[in-house]
């Protein structure tokens, strides 16, 4: 979206006091507000909008400095050597773009010309933490300081003698005179994760994150506090004298990063053992998309990789910019969360009649893929989040998967925008929106709305449904929209005179949805049940009240006149038997009932045997019943959803994780933890030909259970 000139001053005029803010509350306060990820995503679009209209730059951008001054309750100290911060990439094409520009320069001072080959980096992983600058003394740590503004930082020796992983005499006979280590300080996962408890616990505010809690600790004017959240340190690079020559059983002297990782952990520093050394760029990626997937088991945070040029000499040729090395650049992985701007709100409809707001939203790079959109809830949610006209919002996946809006930076609002509301009326049928007291949902209570009528099509012809191959959006949305079907049942009434004069279906297409929809008839109860779209019942839970009650008859009659004969089934609790209760309640849903039995769909699981006294009974023998399965690892020759299905009805429950109510472990290949626990609380384990034995024998001998 291109700004107007008079747009984009006014934008770059709200960044720039937005990220000073930030810059304040961070370096000064101690109270940061804005996450680094959301920072470096603002910063990003003011430099943009400053190389786009260069008129634009102020004295005051940030962009114009190196970075905060630091905290005036400690000492400020001079760094013997600027600590400078690093440039980042997000990309393949901004890697690339780097590479060429550092060979460009070095072919300048070399005159040779660099081929993707020619060129030595070393790849590092980029920990989420604190830079610190250390300074040694004939091999003694005499100073240790935070990164401040890369000029000048706090003086932190005292609270950096606590962290263990950092050594205060350096491991080695005949150290030089000065030596200045860089590097991380970090909080482990764990670490973090006891600290939020205790906080908690103490009622104390949560940090945010571990690189907020590392922060937080380091300016902690008691070192003891420092001690009891055990910090650790990876350390990346060093600084010697020019003149410095080493003697005898003295590690050599570093020429090129990969020897100074290697200097570093002979003389007693940690360093992080995922690096890499590499001549390729197709190799810097490689180990980028490496490290993309497998980050997450890694016992503490990293947000991209480091890429240096290995050789000390390239790099001094290569030199710096005011505020960042040439020779090295930080590839960050895509943004856990990113701020854009608000487009419009839309709401959808869904088969129960809910209206769901979703914010639609400038297509942004999130966590690996483009989102546009992201749902709202609810009304209350659009009111917890005071979302206005053109708000800057910050988004994220929730679970990595689902974008969701977390907040809006009121600093950026434009002015006299109006505050976004759910409509008064159905954007599809447009009746009035019902939102019933102590509900948190507004619904269209129209059971005509074609997005009602659609949502429950798509629901009754899903797989975990009735599975009816071939009726997809596209023709559920023609069907509707030509009021060829107004409710589940009319599915059943379709004809290949109708289904032919669709867009886009053939004779043979029309002929196998038939063919499916004759099938689906014979779909078992509990898949018929599910169908019907019930509020609050799921695939589980439609399975145990099928278990329950043989037919829709039986479950009708307790739902409304026998509440308390749900009382025994696992997961079925009040919510779940008032929704039955208000859905059998529904004449317009008794009606379906009846038109469902009329083309043939059963609503019925009965397997009926004339019992002694010459009467009907229910005689289904499930030898697992009540009795609690969770499935872990590869089973040799089952499916995980076939494992599921076998247990499930033989009457067996399915739950993901093991507890002291868990009867069996099902284990294949690759267990997991799930076994190791199953083990320590004496669960008992069985493979896939101990599982297959148990139901035939229970099956056999039914007396046993």
């Amino acid at each position: 979206m291109q700004l107007s000139s008079s747009n984009s001053s006014e934008r770059a005029a709200e960044l720039r006091n937005l990220l000073n803010k930030a810059a304040h509350a961070y370096y000064i306060l101690d109270k940061p507000f804005i996450e680094d990820s959301i920072y470096d995503s603002l910063y990003r679009e003011l430099i943009t909008l400053e190389a786009e209209n260069p008129s634009l730059i102020t004295s005051d951008s940030p962009s114009q400095r190196l970075g905060g001054r630091p905290a005036e309750r400690f000492i400020s100290t001079k760094h013997r050597i600027q600590l400078l911060s690093l440039d980042n990439a997000f990309n393949s094409k901004e890697l690339d773009a780097w590479f060429s520009r550092v060979k460009k320069i070095l072919a300048q001072n070399i005159s040779i010309s660099l081929g993707k080959k020619d060129l030595e980096m070393v790849c590092e992983l980029k920990i989420d933490g604190n830079a610190l600058a250390l300074s040694y003394e004939r091999g003694l740590l005499v100073k240790a300081a935070t990164r401040g503004n890369g000029i000048e930082g706090e003086e932190i020796t005292s609270n950096v003698r606590t962290i263990t992983s950092i050594p205060l005499r350096l491991h080695m006979k005949n150290p030089p005179p000065w030596v200045e280590i860089r590097g991380e300080a970090f909080i482990p996962n764990k670490t973090f994760q006891a600290i939020n408890l205790e906080r908690k616990i103490n009622q104390e505010s949560l940090f945010a994150n571990p690189r907020n809690a590392c922060a937080g600790t380091l300016r902690q004017l008691n070192p003891q506090i420092v001690a009891s959240r055990k910090l650790d340190f990876f350390a990346y690079t060093l600084h010697l004298p020019d003149n410095w020559e080493t003697k005898e059983n003295s590690p050599k002297i570093p020429t090129n990063q990969w020897q100074a990782l290697e200097w570093l952990s002979n003389v007693g520093f940690k360093i992080n053992p995922n690096a890499s050394l590499v001549n390729e760029l197709n190799h810097v990626e490689a180990f980028f998309n490496q490290w993309e997937k497998s980050r997450k088991k890694l016992p503490y945070e990293t947000d991209g990789v480091v890429v240096k040029i290995n050789e000390f000499k390239l790099q001094q040729l290569a030199s710096s910019t005011q505020k960042a090395p040439r020779w090295a650049i930080a590839l960050k992985y895509p943004a856990e969360e990113a701020p854009t701007q608000l487009l419009k709100l839309t709401c959808q409809i869904g088969r129960t009649g809910a209206v769901t707001p979703v914010a639609e939203f400038e297509p942004t790079q999130l966590a690996g893929t483009i989102v546009s959109r992201a749902t709202l809830h609810n009304a209350d949610r659009l009111t917890f989040l005071d979302i206005h006209e053109g708000d800057t919002v910050v988004i994220r996946k929730a679970g990595e998967i689902i974008p969701e809006v977390v907040r809006v930076l009121q600093e950026l609002r434009p002015k006299d925008s109006k505050p976004l509301t759910l409509p008064k009326n159905c954007p599809e049928c447009n009746s009035s929106l019902i939102r019933e007291t102590n509900e948190a949902v507004t619904r269209c209570i129209n059971r005509d709305c074609p997005a009602i009528v659609r949502g429950a099509i798509r629901h009754w012809v899903s797989k975990s449904a009735m599975d009816i191959e071939g009726i997809g959006e596209k023709i559920i949305e023609q069907l509707v929209k030509q009021n060829l079907v107004k409710s589940i049942a009319d599915i059943y009434t379709l004809t290949s005179d109708i289904l032919e004069k669709l867009d886009r279906l053939g004779e043979k297409s029309s002929d196998n949805i038939l063919e499916a929809i004759q099938v689906s008839k014979r779909q078992p109860w509990h898949r018929q049940l599910y169908g019907l779209g019930i509020n609050h019942i799921g695939e589980v839970n439609a399975k145990t009240l099928a278990n329950a009650f043989p037919n829709i008859k039986n479950l009708s009659v307790a739902a409304c006149k026998n509440p308390e004969s749900f009382s025994q089934l696992y997961g079925i609790g009040n919510e779940i038997v008032e929704s039955l209760k208000q859905w059998f309640n529904n004449t317009n849903n008794q009606l379906l009932i009846d038109q469902l039995s009329a083309v043939g769909i059963s609503l019925t699981g009965e397997s009926k045997t004339t019992d002694n006294s010459g009467g009907q009974q229910n005689k289904i023998h499930r030898p697992l019943i009540n009795q609690s399965f969770v499935i872990t690892g590869t089973l040799p020759t089952l499916t995980r959803q076939k494992a599921k299905q076998i247990i499930e009805d033989a009457g067996g429950k399915i739950n993901s994780s093991v507890s002291t109510k868990t009867t069996y472990l099902v284990a294949g290949d690759k267990p997991g933890n799930k076994m190791a626990k199953a083990k320590n609380i004496g669960i008992p384990i069985l493979d896939e030909k101990d599982l297959l034995n148990l139901i035939e024998e229970r099956s056999q001998n039914p007396k046993q259970i």
